[in-house]
């Protein structure tokens, strides 16, 4: 019954997206499957309820800004606001908006609050995710090229003298942000694909620096 219910909404959460738009090419109806793909592995993993996690995996980004944004801190309550509008038109039940509500807003870096259900845990985690590993790297380099972005610093590419400044240059947002990432997520089993995911890119940044 309830996976019936589920596909139900994840077909009206697809076709809803759609009409959307996003930001950039990161932040796609792909990088929104995916995250759902995740966030729904890790619910069952570790026991959350998918009655939040699916509807708030599927409309986190659905209000997107650009990285350089004045207002981007705001882009995630703005997601919030809509998908619980969305959610009301189609007759989700009620009784879930507040927590999915809550797991869009604190699913964002820049909006800085604190996930304080396993539900937003979790969707915090599989969003985090998705800026690691193979598909993190393709992903920092669709924003940064966008931002017209350098790949490195050509006198110090991998920051081994000077402070990394993703304002500059595509590889120092790996040093800056995404290295952090695998250790501030939430739940166990997002940490261990994380510490997967960093190991990837630690090795691409190997190979690069073989060509470089």
């Amino acid at each position: 019954m309830l996976l019936d219910f589920l596909s139900e909404l994840e077909h009206r959460c697809s076709v809803f997206l759609q009409a959307q738009g996003h930001a950039d090419s990161a932040h796609d109806l792909n990088h929104i499957s995916r995250v759902v793909k995740v966030a729904r592995q890790l619910a069952i993993e570790e026991g959350a309820d998918l009655a939040v996690v699916v509807p708030a995996a599927w409309l986190h980004d659905c209000v997107s800004l650009p990285k350089n944004h004045p207002e981007r801190h705001l882009a995630s309550t703005l997601a919030g606001d809509r998908a619980i509008n969305f959610l009301a038109s189609i007759h989700y039940p009620s009784e879930y908006y507040g927590a999915i509500h809550h797991a869009i807003r604190a699913h964002s870096f820049s909006a800085n609050i604190s996930p304080q259900t396993l539900e937003a845990k979790i969707v915090q985690d599989a969003d985090r995710l998705d800026a690691l590993g193979a598909i993190g790297i393709a992903r920092c380099m669709q924003v940064s090229g966008a931002l017209n972005r350098p790949l490195y610093s050509l006198n110090d590419p991998f920051c081994e003298i000077r402070e990394p400044d993703d304002t500059f240059y595509s590889i120092d947002h790996f040093y800056n942000k995404l290295f952090h990432i695998a250790d501030s997520l939430n739940t166990p089993s997002a940490r261990l694909e994380g510490k997967r995911r960093e190991r990837v890119m630690r090795i691409f940044l190997d190979d690069l620096a073989l060509e470089v």
